[in-house]
């Protein structure tokens, strides 16, 4: 259809008016930078257990302090692997091995933020307690599945039962599951 045709229909009412985005050329007022929270954000968290505890954290958010998994955004240059564990060890000073991806996660939050979260199960391998924890942690903390599923009202999004459940479920898939193109 022709663009007379389209807004011509779009003038009157059978096309719906088009969302105010750059056009090919760029011409557009609207720069790429202002558009960036429309897209997912990609982060990762690690499901880690020792002694039948989880590593979880406290976290301040706009909405109070909340429980999550060790979490965070992928940083350019590294793997999620990487990522995961680097994120772990920022939040809580515990130095893990990622192991295997437990899923692949997708969630919307109420103020339509969207999430892609890769989770992975990590072994613990040391604890730093004299490292400072990221900004915002407010401590890192081990509890039982029943701790963490009393606390449901408290959690910073349902991606941590969910993925706590699926690791729990025996969810595992390989490291080189996600192929790293170098």
């Amino acid at each position: 259809m022709g663009a007379e045709v389209s807004g011509l229909r779009r003038a009157a009412g059978v096309i719906p008016p088009l969302p105010d985005l750059p056009d090919a050329q760029g011409l557009n007022s609207q720069s790429m930078t202002e558009l960036a929270p429309l897209r997912p954000a990609l982060t990762v968290a690690t499901v880690v257990e020792r002694e039948g505890l989880f590593l979880c954290v406290e976290e301040i958010t706009r909405d109070g302090v909340r429980l999550n998994q060790p979490a965070g955004h992928l940083e350019s240059s590294e793997t999620l692997p990487q990522a995961a564990a680097r994120e772990t060890l920022e939040e809580t000073g515990w130095r893990i091995v990622p192991t295997a991806l437990v899923g692949i996660y997708r969630w919307e939050s109420s103020d339509a933020a969207t999430f892609v979260r890769f989770a992975f199960a990590g072994d613990v391998r040391a604890h730093d307690a004299a490292r400072p924890l990221d900004a915002g942690i407010v401590r890192a903390l081990w509890l039982s599945y029943e701790e963490i599923t009393a606390r449901r009202a408290e959690h910073r999004s349902p991606l941590v039962l969910r993925c706590l459940d699926d690791y729990r479920a025996g969810r595992r898939w390989p490291l080189n599951f996600v192929t790293e193109i170098a």
